[in-house]
């Protein structure tokens, strides 16, 4: 049995399941052009996108336990500074998705939000690696990557589908170690590549 949405608590940041009070504040910040074209939500995004989104789309993925979506909020009943879900892959494997509202970047908001929840999915889901993956030239959620501590693994070609295009995507991933948590399942890593072997030259020096 899937657990009820739960309210997470980071050290500025409220992150809860959306509800209908919600909705304006979704619509509105989903008009951002940036939003429509670095994500995979309808453009042009109407009321009624965010109504289904909110009212449909989100209490379902957390009732078959497919999608977690919080809304993240300032606290004290402050203002919606963006979405964030975390999507099931795989078994063990979730991929998190995020935007942040226009006005409330540069704060590392979405930073903080995705170690929140990153740390609520490795203890409370049994998941053990947690991916991300963005259309490369979205460099501003690679750098949301990069400072949540995600290990760069490539780029996936043909990878995302956004619009009616198929685009090349980077892939990254945060295991639980990597927060200094243990895994569910024990994990082996791959041995380092061997060195090649050398050869000594005439001259009795070292070639590879």
């Amino acid at each position: 049995m899937e657990p009820a949405p739960p309210t997470l608590t980071g050290a500025r940041l409220i992150l809860r399941p959306l509800d209908p009070r919600d909705t304006d504040a979704v619509y509105t910040a989903a008009q951002d052009p940036d939003i429509q074209r670095w994500t995979t939500i309808p453009s042009p995004y109407l009321r009624e996108h965010a109504r289904s989104f909110i009212e449909l789309l989100a209490p379902e993925g957390w009732a078959t336990g497919s999608m977690f979506t919080f809304g993240v909020f300032l606290p004290d009943d402050g203002p919606l500074t963006g979405v964030l879900s975390l999507t099931m892959r795989a078994p063990g494997t979730a991929e998190v998705g995020f935007w942040t509202a226009k006005e409330h970047r540069g704060h590392g908001y979405t930073v903080e939000a995705t170690l929140t929840a990153a740390r609520w999915a490795f203890t409370d889901l049994g998941i053990d690696r947690v991916e991300w993956r963005a259309e490369v030239g979205n460099e501003a959620s690679r750098a949301v990557a990069d400072k949540a501590g995600f290990t760069p693994e490539g780029v996936l070609r043909s990878a995302i589908a956004n619009k009616g295009v198929r685009r090349d995507c980077r892939l990254a991933a945060l295991l639980p170690s990597d927060l200094g948590l243990p895994s569910t399942t024990p994990y082996l890593p791959a041995p380092p590549p061997a060195a090649p072997p050398t050869t000594a030259a005439p001259d009795g020096l070292p070639r590879p």
